[in-house]
Parts: C-alpha cells; sequence; structure tokens
C-alpha cells in the first residue's frame, strides 16, 4: 500500500457538528438552520424550501454569486438582505458546533508532516458562519462547491479531480473523511482511500486513522 501523504476532510458532519444528536447523521442535518429562519420569517416549511430551493441550488455549486442569492431571497421573505443575512449566519451558528476534538488532530497530523485539506459542499451563507479563516488557514487546499473558482460540488468525480490536482497527489496517496455515504462512494471509485464519518470516537478506532500514527 502507498504511503499516505493527505488527509482531506468535509466541514458540514466532520469538522462541524449539529448540536443537537439528531442533526448530526443523515440528510436533514440542515434542518435546524431551517427550522430556525422559518419561525424568524413566519412562513410555512414546505413554502421555505420552495422559496429557496432554485436558488440554494444555484448558490452552492457558485452560479450565481452571494449578493445575488442574499438578494433575491430577501425579496422573496420580504425583508431586507441585511437582515436575511443576519438571520441565516445566526442559524447556522446555533444549530451547529465545531468539531474541536478533530481540529486538534488534523493539526497534529499536519505536525507530523501529513497535508490536510478541505473538500465541502456548502451555499455562500453556511461558508460565511460555518468556516470562518482563522479556523481554516491552516488546511490547504481550500475546496468549497460555492466558490468561483470551483463551481461543482460532491459527488461530482471532477470535484475530486481538482482536489488531487491541487495536493499534487495521487488518489491512493490520500484519504478522504466524509458523512455522507454517496460522497464516499465516488472517492472512492476514482481510487481516495475513504472514512464514513459518524463519530470521532468511531473514526479514532478506524484502522486507516490509527495508521496514521506509525
Amino acid at each position: 500500500m502507498k504511503k499516505i501523504k493527505a488527509i482531506i476532510f468535509d466541514v458540514g458532519g466532520v469538522l462541524t457538528l449539529g448540536k443537537k444528536p439528531s442533526l448530526r447523521e443523515g440528510r436533514y442535518h440542515n434542518l435546524g438552520v431551517h427550522e430556525y429562519v422559518v419561525k424568524k420569517f413566519k412562513v410555512l416549511l414546505d413554502q421555505y424550501l420552495d422559496a429557496i430551493d432554485t436558488s440554494y441550488a444555484q448558490a452552492i455549486v457558485g452560479e450565481i454569486s452571494k449578493e445575488k442569492v442574499v438578494k433575491i431571497l430577501a425579496k422573496n421573505f420580504k425583508t431586507t438582505p441585511r437582515k436575511l443575512e443576519k438571520i441565516y449566519i445566526k442559524a447556522y451558528r446555533k444549530n451547529f458546533k465545531q468539531n474541536k476534538q478533530l481540529f486538534k488532530q488534523a493539526f497534529k497530523l499536519k505536525q507530523l508532516g501529513y497535508k490536510i485539506a478541505i473538500l465541502s459542499d456548502q451555499w455562500h451563507l453556511s461558508k460565511e458562519a460555518l468556516m470562518p479563516n482563522k479556523n481554516y488557514k491552516k488546511f490547504s487546499p481550500v475546496i468549497v462547491s460555492c466558490d468561483f473558482a470551483v463551481k461543482m460540488r460532491k459527488p461530482n468525480p471532477k470535484i475530486y479531480k481538482l482536489t488531487l490536482k491541487k495536493l499534487k497527489l495521487k488518489p491512493s496517496e490520500c484519504i478522504f473523511i466524509d458523512n455522507q455515504k454517496w460522497n464516499i462512494e465516488s472517492a472512492k471509485k476514482l481510487g481516495i482511500k475513504t472514512i464514513l464519518f459518524k463519530s470521532n470516537n468511531q473514526l479514532f478506532k478506524n484502522k486507516l486513522w490509527r495508521g496514521l500514527w506509525g
């Protein structure tokens, strides 16, 4: 087996965790955010999801700018762009917390000589709330789906290839950690080593992870 040289981390559900246990896993880990926003704008959840659907889908792959998506959603919810942005940032920060234990482990791995990278699907407002520069400046590269230079999301194989290109490494030299099975499967098909994240305890017991520490 080739020597592992880089660990690629997802953000939502890995480096940030839902504060409520029920929000930590699965497709609906953003539900708490949506429920918070719904209450603030006094609309039904279904109406809210319909109102954000197209704009959110475009924003997460960088097809529209932060300014444009905020303007569209502010109009849909009859509020100001500034107020809408403030509510979303608060909603994300209220429902998610940093996985401090995993951050510490990632930085220790960097000290051991490994590259540590980020590969995450975010739209502009979740990125602003969950990915402050001070927490992620030690990671390189930081590949985020909504960024202008990326404009694609997992499980598109091209986003993994972009990450590998930035790392200047072969697939077999990297471990990708994500909490969604479909993202893991896509990476695995390219030859990247993978770990499906469920909890810190589960990750730290994983054979691939343990092998990083010598």
